[in-house]
């Protein structure tokens, strides 16, 4: 609709029919449900599709087409582009560059930064960005070892320029991938390999410039450096040793007898004997007199546990990392035990269950000493507590569990090590597959959905990738949103949904000019990300776009291409981006931080991005 026409209009927004309001209300249910989570977002969207297919003389969906999302070439390259960015990740490829990163710029924290920036950037646009960021994390904390600096300065960078990265090319995100496929369909227009690779390299060059001048001096050090992990997890007031008397009702019961019985918020930690450590497992160790038991608990449960069960606090007693790694020269230790920050990961199964109902310390041999979300330390109850994506995990466990943290791909191990499992020799091939995956579909010889199942075949016939490791690297959750999403866009085309919000965003702008109309579209999209899926933004805003676009006599293509950049640049909340969920817990920050740091960035990428489209490819 011409803005002209509708000035002399008087600029009326056309009626709402039923079909309309039935999928206005789907979305609106939908939202509610993304932004506050009581199911998993790719649940959400499976109940999206079947509302959508139960309705079909309101919304135009059948079965057929209800369903189609799980046959659409953008769902099966995301769930290939999944198995062959873990083909890389199990070379140990970008672990290899980090202790390349370390050795080289270990002494000199800016080099450092802009370092860590180019890596987490540039193998972005060819590696999913979500396990780069998995990989990072571990990198940052070691070269804040070295360096002395906080790693909460570096995680959210890497953060956000992963981000920024992964709009260096088609398969850097699936956003990308979804808008390619939605683009083609609406607009016959899908992109091209490298088709905005021009306009990722301006935007992740504005990223990189605000964080290596503006940016870096307004994040905070939450972390301090040099702290233990018991005095960074606050852990001093809930660590402590008591002795077991002669006359206490524990001697003689096990582990497990004694602390099932007993009402009060307090775990067994270890049992110190004469020279000897007795960690996990722990269940069937007998308590006997003179035992010193180190124990999690509060205050009030403490004094409890000395008046009834005859307990004495320990004299001098002062618990450190050294004391629960059972390090010490002259203590035995049943089983090496280490000290590691585990973080749940976006796409980790265990999200919204508690450490009581996983049966988590006999199911991962580990103990879980505190819970930090945010900027918030959790020490009491936390066995009632549902874990969430981000939460950081301050876990005490032997080698090997931890070993099978850091291969477990709902956990990220936020500490570097070196495991067995990785696959050196693989790394020429693993590289030459990813390069034949692009190089096909950047020349045409086939489309990227055919060369990226190519190219998991390839991962898998070479031993890049094992065959009991395909399933396990795909991220599920991500797979079953976009085929739960690519419905509604149908629905918003068939009952014209879309040129309803398109004519009524032009009544607002009425006197606003096309770029300034593309502008807005970019910003909104990318406010909107900030509190929904990515996926969900392009699916409901592409439509919209075109519309809007076709209206005023605007390149559709355009003004795809700034919702799909603004629903990559989530810059304002830690829920917006699985990246910024990663990087929450480690970095300590607090919700805000997100904010004071992403939305001078937000701004300043609203203004290059759309000066870019408009440059390159003109509205």
């Amino acid at each position: 609709m011409d803005p002209a026409v509708l000035a002399q209009t008087g600029g009326e927004i056309p009626p709402l029919t039923t079909e309309i309001l039935v999928v206005f209300a789907i979305i609106g249910v939908a939202i509610v449900l993304f932004i506050t989570e009581p199911l998993p977002i790719d649940i959400t969207a499976i109940g999206v599709m079947f509302t959508l297919i139960a309705l079909e003389p309101w919304t135009g969906v059948d079965a057929e087409m209800g369903v189609s999302g799980f046959a659409s070439p953008a769902t099966v390259t995301v769930l290939a582009m999944f198995i062959i960015s873990e083909g890389i990740r199990r070379t140990g490829l970008v672990n290899i560059i980090g202790t390349k990163i370390a050795d080289r710029y270990g002494t000199s924290p800016y080099k450092q930064l802009l370092a860590v920036l180019g890596l987490s950037g540039g193998s972005a646009g060819f590696i999913n960005n979500t396990p780069v960021v998995a990989v990072m994390i571990p990198m940052v904390n070691t070269l804040s070892n070295r360096t002395g600096i906080s790693p909460s300065k570096l995680l959210m960078p890497v953060s956000y320029v992963a981000m920024l990265g992964g709009m260096l090319t088609l398969i850097g995100t699936s956003t990308s991938i979804l808008a390619s496929d939605i683009s083609g369909r609406i607009i016959d227009h899908p992109f091209s390999m490298f088709e905005f690779t021009q306009l990722g390299v301006l935007v992740l060059g504005t990223g990189v410039v605000y964080f290596a001048t503006v940016g870096r001096l307004l994040i905070p050090e939450r972390i301090e450096m040099g702290d233990e992990l018991v005095d960074e997890f606050e852990m001093a007031e809930y660590l402590t040793e008591v002795v077991v008397t002669e006359e206490s009702h524990l001697v003689g019961k096990t582990v497990d007898q004694s602390f099932t019985e007993l009402d009060v918020d307090a775990e067994l930690i270890q049992v110190i004997r004469g020279d000897q450590v007795f960690t996990e497992p722990l269940a069937r160790t007998v308590i006997g007199p003179g035992d010193i038991l180190v124990l999690r608990t509060d205050q009030e449960s403490l004094m409890r546990l000395i008046e009834t069960e005859g307990l004495e606090l320990a004299p001098d007693a002062e618990v450190t990392d050294e004391t629960l790694q059972a390090e010490e020269a002259d203590m035995v230790p049943v089983s090496d035990q280490q000290l590691v920050e585990v973080v749940i990961s976006p796409e980790s199964s265990i999200r919204g269950k508690t450490l009581e109902t996983l049966n988590f310390r006999q199911r991962y041999d580990a103990t879980v000493l505190a819970i930090r979300r945010g900027g918030q330390i959790i020490h009491a109850r936390m066995d009632e507590r549902k874990l969430r994506p981000g939460d950081t995990l301050l876990i005490q466990a032997p080698d090997e569990s931890i070993k099978r943290f850091a291969n477990d791909r709902e956990f990220i191990v936020a500490q570097e090590l070196t495991l067995p499992d990785f696959r050196y020799e693989r790394i020429p091939v693993a590289l030459g597959i990813v390069a034949a995956v692009v190089g096909l579909a950047a020349l045409d010889v086939m489309p990227i959905l055919a060369s990226a199942l190519g190219g998991i075949v390839a991962m898998v016939a070479t031993g890049c990738v094992k065959p009991n490791e395909v399933y396990s690297a795909v991220d599920w959750s991500v797979v079953f949103l976009l085929a739960g999403l690519i419905p509604l866009g149908i629905a918003m085309e068939e009952t014209l949904a879309a040129d309803w919000l398109a004519e009524v965003i032009l009544v607002a702008t009425v006197g606003l000019s096309p770029a300034v109309i593309l502008a807005l579209f970019y910003l909104f999209t990318a406010l909107v990300t900030n509190v929904v899926s990515n996926n969900a933004s392009v699916a409901l805003m592409i439509p919209v776009a075109i519309e809007a676009a076709q209206s005023i006599g605007a390149d559709p293509f355009t003004f795809v291409l700034a919702v799909t950049f603004g629903a990559s640049t989530a810059m304002l909340t830690p829920i917006g981006y699985q990246t910024n969920l990663m990087v929450y817990g480690p970095g300590g920050y607090k919700f805000t931080d997100f904010f004071r740091v992403g939305a001078p960035l937000q701004l300043l990428l609203t203004v290059v991005t759309t000066l870019g489209l408009l440059v390159i490819w003109g509205v």
